[in-house]
């Protein structure tokens, strides 16, 4: 009798060891759904560089310029990866050390606890998805940021010299604004109560700042402003954009890092701004200069994916309509007027379009939160109270950004030298370069 109980005792613990790790490793294993989306979401990323990115500007560069272009973002692509892998990853997410509130080193950037990608394996998740996507999706935008800062001095760079300011900046610069913005309860941004769901000031505004500072310390292409400079080939320009334009809900929607309602917002926001942005771009154009363009109609597509980005993880469709709207105004008055103002040679319009909108959507994230139909604001945050803190980050990631990035390329000059000479600059980066060119004459 009492071994028939004993038995039985010993038969339902079993059983209910044998369900509770079941249950264990269940909850312990990625999400399916929230894994293959953020797979194509990382995938999504990519093609905004290679090839999304690369077509895009090497049409709007001169003929003689274009595989030069092409080359950069696909050298970036590489560099960057291999940095990542060895140091990067750790010095963006690395969060030992960090405590919410309390100031330190470990609130501006990581440790190296996961150099060379130390302690990811195959079973490592980052929320419900496994650590190695998450790694990955993250890659890409290291990836893209330095890409972003290609089109402020294209046709005068060296080569050599481009390959060292990526390393450097993406080093000093790029990986603590990440850190900051992104590692969680602990880092500087974040304890601000910073909102940048998709990378605002990690990504557009710190790159658009550091494009401005590096056409203003190469200084002027030879000719300009009095030598035509036209495009070469609006039609690479066009698929470059709709690459970004479709890779963009990666960047977006990828940043809930779920398959959750969020990203599906996210989508919808990003495809609404994007939508207005380009319209708003088309009719400021219109009105100022009697023809729409296609240039303009793509540019201003490309500022409202920039403007929608910090937002797009809390504005609502109204929302996403303003800041889409806005963008494209804004920005179209920064490269047709403030650029001819100010003089200063941004090829591409990297400061126009990335820092501006950046700027815009920023600022507009705190608005668009709180009111028209947004996800709403932290418990006790008003509407004013946030728009301040978008304004000091804002603020910050141009002081940050804009300052190191004229160290890097003031070292770099003193001792590679950045500009090519005037003879190869005339003659092409193309052949001067690299010994190719793009079509046979």
């Amino acid at each position: 009798m009492r071994s028939t109980a004993t038995g039985r005792w010993i038969a339902a613990l079993t059983t209910l060891l044998i369900a509770t790790t079941a249950h264990a490793t269940e909850t312990a294993a990625p999400d399916s759904g929230d894994t293959a989306w953020m797979i194509m979401a990382t995938a999504l990323v990519l093609l905004m560089t290679v090839p999304g990115l690369a077509l895009f500007y090497a049409g709007m560069v001169r003929v003689k310029n274009a595989l030069s272009v092409l080359m950069q973002c696909f050298a970036i692509t590489a560099l960057v990866s291999v940095l990542w892998v060895a140091y990067g990853y750790s010095l963006a997410f690395d969060t030992t050390g960090m405590v919410e509130g309390q100031f330190g080193l470990s609130s501006i950037v990581g440790g190296l606890g996961k150099a060379f990608m130390s302690g990811i394996t195959v079973d490592s998740l980052t929320g419900t998805i496994p650590e190695s996507v998450f790694a990955t999706f993250q890659l890409t935008f290291a990836i893209i940021t330095p890409a972003l800062i290609v089109g402020a001095f294209a046709e005068r760079m060296k080569f050599s010299a481009l390959l060292w300011f990526v390393a450097l900046w993406f080093t000093i610069v790029y990986l603590p604004m990440t850190h900051m913005v992104w590692s969680g309860a602990g880092a500087l941004l974040w304890d601000w109560g910073v909102l940048d769901f998709a990378g605002g000031t990690v990504v557009h505004i710190n790159a658009g700042i550091a494009g401005l500072v590096a056409a203003l310390v190469l200084g002027r292409r030879v000719g300009f402003p009095g030598t035509a400079m036209p495009p070469h080939s609006l039609t690479l320009t066009v698929i470059g954009a709709s690459l970004l334009w479709v890779g963009w809900f990666g960047f977006n929607a990828g940043s809930a890092v779920a398959a959750n309602g969020t990203a599906g917002m996210a989508m919808l926001v990003t495809q609404i701004a994007t939508a207005a942005a380009a319209l708003a771009w088309m009719g400021s154009e219109w009105a100022a200069h009697g023809k729409p363009s296609v240039l303009g109609i793509v540019t201003g597509a490309v500022a409202g994916l920039v403007a929608i980005t910090p937002a797009s993880g809390t504005a609502g469709p109204a929302g996403a309509l303003l800041i889409g709207a806005a963008a494209g105004v804004l920005c179209f008055l920064a490269a047709a007027r403030l650029k001819r103002a100010l003089g200063y040679d941004d090829s591409l319009d990297v400061f126009g379009v990335h820092a501006v909108g950046g700027i815009v959507g920023a600022l507009l994230t705190g608005v668009c939160a709180g009111t028209l139909g947004g996800a709403g604001l932290p418990e006790g945050v008003t509407i004013g109270r946030q728009v301040l803190i978008q304004a000091a980050s804002v603020l910050f990631t141009l002081a940050w950004s804009g300052l190191l990035s004229f160290a890097i390329l003031k070292l770099l000059d003193r001792t590679l030298g950045l500009r090519v000479s005037r003879e190869e600059e005339m003659e092409g980066l193309d052949l001067a370069l690299h010994d190719e060119r793009a079509y046979d004459h």
